[in-house]
């Protein structure tokens, strides 16, 4: 049983990482960024001396490595994905072997993190990868403190473990700041409990040789002031307001698991003699309420998307299942009763593959109703579920309408087709293709563009990666762009027009452009669920 166990736990990791790869997606918005760095990484280019951003760079370590062997393309970024998807979960595994959590439980905790955390991640996304360094992380620290009967504790182990917490930090400050706070406190627990302080010496050290020499290099290409710890012209996310009102006005679930272990530590407390002692069950009492923390924090710190925090799942299951099993007979080793439990796992988080299921298992609804429309929106003559509300967007584009390029670098990624259109009159507009001497400002989604045309990407200590206002560039990347383009310094600038977000691209900037350049043509941005976004394309004037 303990064999077909690992077995199935390997088959459901690998089998989950690596579906994506056989599909194809529709354009996914915000992977521009996952593109930009990766490919600039590829080609060459150095974070901080060739362009700057707020935070480290181990997030586009694995997609650069990916282009570098898959080439340049969006679904490369798919491949890196799978595979950032097969390490989080054999590092999500190995936890749990470490601590000798019975394979029955912990097979039911990987299948748990398998669909609710691995399954909709399929495009890398740094508040993603963030976790998968902290997992990695603790897999390693756990093969120090738990180590195989008989065999001395694996300092070099802990080392590693510092190593990969400060990649996560280096992937984002928030994620990897509470992965440290996490690793020190079951190392606290550790030193009190062994009176040994050479693990907690090599974790640092593994910490701060890794970050000396992650950083040390780039000192000088202003690294402090791209670096985001609060500093001006960064503002800090850290809002005790906003973590505590989302603690109590939301976080049903979390709040639930937690409920659920505060009810159960008592009666483990008095069932265990010397519970405090026993390095099993503080462990996963530390580990379990450590990552229930971050959770709460991280949805407030990494709000986007909204299922950032969703990873405490697998870990409150698995402390659960644990903890009840000193209680009451799960009769997790009778084969019928562990599928029984699995078959509940997966009904508990159908609505992760169900809408991909659901086109072959029920048939087509054939409409019923007829529909009218009235000052331009479209009603239909029946009210239910399906038909009470109104979608206001006239702008939004259906799925059905959408196809991929004839472009490499979008190979197997669905776009609008009025975007795709709009791409197509970009390339043939006169004097463009075979022109690399033209100067392009690209301040949109469509960042695979300069594999195409292809055009030479600026770059510089004062350039940024990405140009979200007020959190990638400020007031002085703004007034840079500004100048140029007062100046005609680019033949033609991309800007993305998003007026529902907040200055994501700078508004001073398509002010200045309106001024200054002529628009010569306007499509619809790759964006969903709604497309009341648009690429613009101004060319330098005549005149100029």
């Amino acid at each position: 049983m303990k064999r077909i166990l690992s077995v199935a736990e390997l088959l459901l990791i690998i089998g989950v990482a690596l579906a994506p790869l056989f599909a194809s997606f529709p354009y996914r918005i915000n992977i521009f960024l996952s593109w930009e760095g990766a490919y600039r990484m590829a080609e060459g280019q150095l974070p901080f001396r060739d362009f700057g951003m707020p935070m480290g760079y181990m997030y586009w370590v694995v997609p650069a490595l990916f282009f570098k062997i898959f080439g340049a393309q969006l679904i490369t970024l798919v491949k890196a994905q799978a595979f950032i998807n097969l390490l989080s979960g054999l590092a999500f595994r190995s936890i749990f072997v470490q601590l000798r959590i019975k394979p029955e439980i912990r097979f039911l905790g990987v299948a748990v993190f398998c669909l609710s955390y691995t399954f909709f991640n399929y495009w890398p996304w740094y508040n993603h990868t963030v976790i998968v360094y902290e997992l990695i992380a603790l897999a390693f620290l756990f093969r120090y403190l738990m180590p195989a009967e008989g065999k001395k504790a694996a300092t070099w182990a802990a080392a590693i473990a510092g190593a990969f917490v400060f990649f996560s930090f280096f992937t984002k400050q928030d994620g990897g700041a509470l992965a440290f706070l996490v690793c020190l406190a079951l190392l606290a627990y550790h030193c009190w409990e062994s009176r040994q302080y050479a693990g907690l010496f090599w974790f640092l050290a593994g910490f701060l040789v890794t970050g000396a020499a992650l950083i040390v290099p780039f000192l000088p290409y202003g690294f402090g002031y791209w670096f985001n710890y609060g500093q001006p012209p960064h503002h800090s996310r850290i809002s005790i307001a906003d973590i505590l009102r989302e603690f109590f006005a939301g976080s049903q679930t979390l709040k639930f698991y937690l409920l659920l272990i505060l009810l159960l530590l008592p009666a483990l407390w008095r069932k265990i003699p010397g519970y405090l002692k026993n390095r099993q069950q503080v462990f996963m009492a530390l580990l379990t309420l450590g990552m229930l923390a971050e959770a709460a924090i991280f949805q407030v710190t990494s709000y986007v998307p909204v299922d950032n925090n969703i990873f405490y799942h697998s870990f409150g299951f698995v402390f659960l299942l644990f903890a009840l099993d000193h209680f009451v007979a799960l009769l997790m080793d009778r084969k019928w009763v562990l599928l029984a439990i699995t078959s509940g796992v997966f009904l508990w988080w159908s609505s992760v593959y169900w809408k991909y299921m659901e086109r072959f298992i029920l048939k087509p609804e054939t409409a019923t109703h007829t529909t009218t429309r009235h000052n331009g929106y479209e009603y239909a003559d029946v009210i239910n579920k399906n038909t009470f509300m109104i979608e206001l967007d006239t702008t939004d584009i259906p799925l059905s309408q959408w196809r991929t390029p004839a472009l490499k670098s979008f190979q197997k990624i669905l776009l609008p087709g009025t975007t795709v259109d709009g791409i197509e009159r970009l390339m043939n507009r006169p004097g463009v293709k075979n022109n690399p001497s033209l100067k392009w400002l690209n301040m949109t989604e469509l960042t695979p563009l300069a594999a195409e045309l292809p055009f030479a990407l600026e770059k510089g200590p004062e350039y940024p990666l990405w140009f979200h206002k007020g959190v990638a560039s400020f007031d002085k990347e703004t007034d840079f762009f500004v100048r140029r383009i007062e100046a005609g310094h680019y033949d033609i600038v991309l800007y993305e027009y998003i007026p529902y977000l907040n200055n994501f691209y700078p508004y001073k900037i398509r002010e200045a452009l309106l001024k200054h350049y002529e628009l010569a043509d306007r499509f619809t941005a790759p964006r969903k669920p709604t497309t009341d976004a648009w690429i613009e394309v101004f060319v330098k004037r005549k005149a100029q």
